[in-house]
């Protein structure tokens, strides 16, 4: 009898240890999860010390339309990082419960690269067709004689720039799948730079440093979109 009670006490005990040790390793794993979502979370520049006023282009599914919503967020003061870190913010409130336009939490982008936009075409000498009189030493006249081909990036003022986004494939995978959704999506990034970075005038697209072809399926990635000014009832995206 006292064996029978000694084998059922040793069970006990064993079982209990089981259970523990699962319970101990469980919320080891979350803990160590809950530690590397923050990881990626946090922006790795220093945001200024005071806020400063920025525009989001926010997106609705329900009526597929971009407007245009005012901020007041802190930013890094490098210019990538501030691009990066306002993109971020974007992502944040379509993450927000009840949001218009829901995509998954979680940064957005693994990095942003603002690159000139080179001249493209020859100057040309006007000196020849002017009528007005030069004095010594001045310049001739000359104006830009524009590229033929129809894929040239050209700026449409001094300084422009090309915005590479290279999108977090965590992000991308995750994305809801659909034409709308995709160009909503595209817009609001698109609307969103041009409206707090007017010398960015193109933007591209990559997802963790490589091409893709779509976003879910259906927007185009691979194509060079201009930045404009998206806060009206949205047009479509390039589509696949």
């Amino acid at each position: 009898m006292s064996n029978r009670v000694q084998r059922i006490v040793f069970w006990c005990l064993f079982g209990s240890i089981i259970a523990m040790g699962s319970l101990l390793a469980f919320h080891r794993q979350h803990f160590r999860n809950s530690v590397v979502s923050l990881a990626e979370d946090a922006p790795l520049d220093a945001p200024t010390a005071s806020t400063e006023p920025i525009t989001l282009l926010l997106a609705s599914d329900s009526d597929g339309t971009v407007t245009s919503t005012n901020r007041q967020i802190a930013l890094p003061r490098e210019a990538t990082a501030r691009v990066r870190s306002l993109l971020d913010h974007l992502n944040a409130e379509y993450a927000l419960p009840g949001s218009a336009h829901p995509l998954p939490p979680g940064a957005m982008v693994d990095d942003v690269f603002l690159l000139p936009l080179p001249v493209v075409g020859h100057a040309q000498n006007n000196s020849a067709n002017s009528s007005a009189p030069q004095n010594a030493g001045d310049n001739p006249p000359s104006t830009l004689v524009p590229s033929t081909d129809p894929d040239a990036l050209q700026p449409q003022s001094p300084g422009g720039e090309l915005a590479v986004v290279n999108l977090r494939s965590s992000f991308v995978n995750q994305h809801p799948s659909g034409v709308e959704v995709e160009s909503l999506t595209l817009l609001s990034i698109i609307g969103t730079l041009h409206a707090n970075v007017p010398q960015i005038e193109q933007v591209r697209f990559l997802v963790d440093g490589l091409p893709r072809e779509t976003l879910a399926g259906h927007a185009d990635l691979l194509r060079t979109y201009p930045s404009r000014d998206t806060s009206v009832a949205a047009s479509p995206v390039s589509v696949k």
